[in-house]
């Protein structure tokens, strides 16, 4: 393990199809928002953060992504500014198969041999949550995962126990609930974020192959803690739509 590496994962492979046809020719990570690709907003962010190993998945597109990555030469130009150290920028390649959420982890698990733990992070999430505070408490834990979730309103949540162990989903329109037999009296309903954080020694047994990452926490929660930490950032924005990337625009330019 290294010491001092901070490793975020950048989940950038989604065909971004709710984007329509801004994403009939480009990948969603190199959608703009005020004339900066998601990808580079983001990366900024984690760098400002003090995360200096970041892996990104590709798929979609996944050529342009990561020529836009060495053109940019992120991984020699964006430094820390604490003692200038270098950035280091893998890239998890799923062009020949999309791994969705939780295969993505799957395949990537080799990026993480000297890691820690790993700060999971959709692309098109746009907010100013406290990653780095929340990573190194997280690493001071006996906990497997972190989920960070929101007291918001949403179709999807996730389920949590009077523990505060993950069991499962639960759809609020259809009333379906994925844990085991039906949905608990007595439970936390809450919507997820995002952003995830979990020690890669937890993903070893499973087999490498295409699944959702609420289906290896579900099983994974069956011996060891994956646990919701609730966040309140000044702002939050889920950037899958045109109409909430225009909102997250108009927002951050009236704060400036």
């Amino acid at each position: 393990m290294k010491r001092n590496r901070r490793t975020a994962f950048i989940l950038a492979a989604g065909l971004g199809t709710r984007l329509k046809e801004l994403t009939a020719n480009t990948p969603k990570a190199l959608v703009s928002i005020n004339n900066m690709p998601l990808l580079e907003v983001l990366l900024k962010e984690l760098i400002k953060q003090d995360f200096n190993h970041i892996v990104v998945n590709v798929h979609h597109f996944g050529e342009q992504i990561i020529r836009f990555l060495s053109e940019g030469d992120f991984s020699t130009s964006l430094r820390s500014g604490r003692n200038d150290k270098l950035i280091e920028i893998e890239i998890s390649d799923e062009r020949p198969l999309l791994m969705d959420t939780g295969g993505a982890i799957l395949q990537a698990l080799p990026y993480f041999a000297q890691s820690e733990a790993v700060l999971v992070h959709n692309v098109d999430v746009l907010t100013n949550v406290d990653l780095k505070g929340f990573y190194n408490d997280f690493c001071k834990s006996d906990d497997a995962a972190w989920l960070l979730t929101q007291e918001r309103t949403s179709k999807r949540k996730l389920v949590f126990d009077t523990d505060n162990n993950f069991l499962g989903r639960f759809n609020n329109e259809t009333n379906d609930y994925d844990g085991n037999g039906a949905l608990p009296n007595e439970c936390k309903l809450l919507s997820f974020s995002g952003i995830h954080i979990f020690k890669p020694e937890y993903f070893e047994k499973f087999e490498v192959k295409p699944c959702y990452i609420f289906e290896l926490y579900q099983k994974i929660a069956e011996n060891h803690r994956v646990t919701s930490k609730v966040i309140h950032p000044e702002y939050w924005f889920d950037l899958g739509t045109q109409e909430q990337l225009k909102n997250a625009e108009e927002w951050l330019s009236s704060k400036r």
